[in-house]
């Protein structure tokens, strides 16, 4: 698990490879990742868009932009903790992501940063 704190805003990763999609034209590699978003900060928040980068071992980049995560713009007072899985699919056995949340607060419009995180097949680690 990889974890970042931006603005006391603690954002974790724990990420699981699901396995490989075998077509006629290609091979995919398919992972899921949990995201675990901690408000430790005294003030509500609310996550209103994810901006990621997705990289693989080929040099494949990708940027993926949207509103909320999974549908949702969650508001997360002091304290409170926010939970969601998602996955992606890689042309290679492994790679990375990053990123970052962009929030809002009663003051201020926040980058809130998504850790680099790897994304790799068991067999392909040694």
């Amino acid at each position: 698990m990889v974890q970042q704190v931006t603005h006391n805003i603690k954002v974790s990763v724990d990420t699981h490879f699901e396995g490989a999609i075998i077509t006629d034209i290609r091979k995919q590699y398919a992972f899921s990742y949990e995201i675990v978003i901690e408000n430790n900060s005294n003030q509500k928040v609310q996550l209103l868009s994810r901006y990621w980068l997705i990289k693989d071992a080929l040099n494949k980049t990708e940027i993926v932009e949207g509103k909320g995560v999974i549908g949702r713009q969650p508001v997360l007072a002091p304290g409170e903790i926010h939970t969601y899985k998602s996955g992606c699919l890689l042309t290679a056995p492994f790679g990375s992501m990053q990123g970052h949340y962009i929030m809002t607060t009663p003051f201020a419009e926040i980058e809130v940063g998504i850790p680099l995180f790897k994304l790799s097949v068991p067999f392909a680690m040694n």
